[in-house]
């Protein structure tokens, strides 16, 4: 379709190739800039639990709701048994100081040893999962649906698809 544009949105806007994207320098908590319903789809994978504490994820799902008739919007499940952004399993259920400890120490997920505990408890907190009632609460107008990986939840993703 010759009608089809696609808008990504970063802290920084990114070069893109092709006449159909644009990038925009954006935070998913403050997208004033844009009109309600200025799209036909949002789409997000694995950022909401990376927008800071629970008022900063409202912002991004009222976000969401506001700039589309439709959304699709992922995160990973805090009751799977296997963190994904540290690689360790159970790690979302350790206290703060034990995983700040933990990343010190050891090589964990994408960024590696942290040299301090500055840098350890900044990763620590930049990760703050969802379960499927957390996510009903901030999209009450989606389907919840759920990633299953055996008897497990794996992700969750908030549906709205208007009929």
């Amino acid at each position: 379709n010759a009608h089809v544009e696609i808008h990504l949105m970063n802290l920084e806007a990114v070069p893109v190739k092709g006449p159909r994207f644009a990038s925009h320098a954006a935070n998913a908590c403050d997208l004033s800039a844009f009109n309600d319903n200025s799209f036909d789809l949002v789409h997000s994978n694995s950022v909401i639990e990376h927008v800071g504490k629970w008022e900063n994820m409202m912002r991004m799902a009222a976000n969401a709701r506001r700039l589309a008739p439709a959304y699709f919007i992922q995160t990973p499940n805090f009751w799977f048994p296997y963190e994904p952004h540290f690689r360790f399993p159970f790690f979302q259920f350790l206290p703060e100081q034990v995983r700040c400890r933990l990343l010190r120490r050891f090589s964990l997920g994408f960024g590696g040893r942290r040299e301090t505990i500055d840098a350890a408890m900044k990763a620590v907190q930049s990760a703050s999962l969802l379960d499927a009632s957390q996510m009903q609460e901030l999209f009450p107008d989606a389907d919840i649906l759920r990633e299953r990986v055996g008897p497990f939840t794996k992700s969750i993703m908030a549906v709205r698809n208007p009929r």
